[in-house]
């Protein structure tokens, strides 16, 4: 048995986010190993630097060692904690498995010694300590591996994890119709998302033709993209927050899909999108390397480049059509359930312990 802990935010949170998303694929993808069970729903996040919060959390997680040293079941061999940094360190994995005997691995873990001075120094140290004690750590993109290579631990085996979507098989391509509406979907918060938005807008302010965007998601943020969007009238239709029969009807309505993607670690949605067959308009930056089949918009270009390439595939249905059917094939040899759960059967068997 595994036991699955994820601090930042457990798969069963009933927000949607792409880190979500990202803790049930790896639970779907483990399930061929045996049987996994969520250990904790306790969340370490402290988004402020806030010492009182910080200790408050900690107090939780000390009684939470206590309670899973007790009661985690006896056939549990791997505790596998998904993305370990110094906003929402593991404060429970390591002690429990220290406790119990039990193999420790991580997955998606971020390296930030720089932090080990200022308000989160100590949820830092925390992290830091998660990491070296961790057996095996799988990384989602070629930037976190070169960091965590960097302060690898000795001993500690690091192993190269695509992003991919919890699914055997890709879904129907979508049609890409003349006329097609392009699609952005992400939260809508302060930041990194609004900042997307905001390129969006000036994007959309530049491009020629006769185009519309669909919007789907919603957030805090709402009021701030609603303003941006507001220029363009109806052209732009806001579809709210979907769920995944909703998204995929959206991915099949679009003739391609548009996020800049400022700052992303590399976007669960462009996996989505590319496997519906849609041709993708983002900047050119580490994390859309990781996972887009044809090279983005180049990122000096900002905006005009962004409007100039979506203005082409628009108006090229041809070219939307081979650009979607080279992604869904990057996609299926590359980003689906099988290929993930191979490379973690490969890293996690052998921690199991032998008859």
């Amino acid at each position: 048995m595994i036991a699955f802990y994820a601090p930042l935010k457990a798969p069963d949170h009933p927000v949607p986010s792409g880190d979500r998303e990202m803790a049930r694929a790896l639970i779907a993808a483990l399930q061929p190993l045996g049987p996994v069970t969520l250990a904790s729903g306790l969340r370490s996040l402290d988004l402020a630097g806030d010492a009182a919060a910080q200790a408050r959390l900690r107090a939780k997680a000390e009684a939470e060692v206590e309670r899973l040293i007790r009661e985690l079941p006896h056939e549990t061999r791997i505790w596998l904690t998904y993305h370990n940094y110094y906003k929402a360190p593991d404060l429970i994995g390591p002690a429990v498995c220290a406790a119990r005997g039990l193999a420790y691995v991580q997955v998606e873990s971020t390296r930030a010694k720089k932090r080990l001075t200022g308000p989160w120094a100590g949820f830092a140290a925390s992290a830091e300590a998660a990491s070296d004690a961790a057996q095996v750590i799988f990384y989602l993109t070629e930037r976190d591996g070169e960091t965590l290579a960097r302060d690898r631990a000795p001993g500690q085996q690091l192993v190269h994890l695509r992003p991919f979507l919890p699914r055997p098989a890709l879904p129907d391509p979508a049609p890409l119709a003349e006329g097609a509406p392009m699609l952005a979907a992400a939260m809508m918060r302060p930041g990194d998302k609004l900042a997307s938005y905001a390129l969006i807008a000036e994007a959309l302010a530049l491009m020629s033709g006769d185009w519309t965007l669909d919007i789907a998601g919603d957030g805090p943020a709402r009021p701030e993209v609603a303003a941006l969007m507001a220029p363009f009238g109806a052209r732009v239709r806001f579809l709210g927050r979907l769920d995944a029969e909703g998204m995929a009807a959206a991915y099949q309505r679009a003739g391609l899909f548009l996020w800049p993607g400022v700052n992303e670690a590399f976007g669960m949605v462009y996996l989505e999108a590319q496997a519906a067959g849609l041709p993708v308009v983002a900047q050119d930056r580490p994390g859309m390397r990781e996972v887009l089949a044809t090279p983005p918009c180049p990122v000096e270009g900002g905006p005009a480049a962004l409007a100039a390439h979506a203005t082409r595939l628009l108006a090229d249905r041809a070219e939307r059509q081979a650009q979607g059917a080279a992604a869904r094939a990057h996609i299926a040899r590359h980003h689906l359930l099988e290929a993930a759960s191979a490379t973690l059967a490969a890293a996690l068997t052998p921690l199991e312990p032998r008859p």
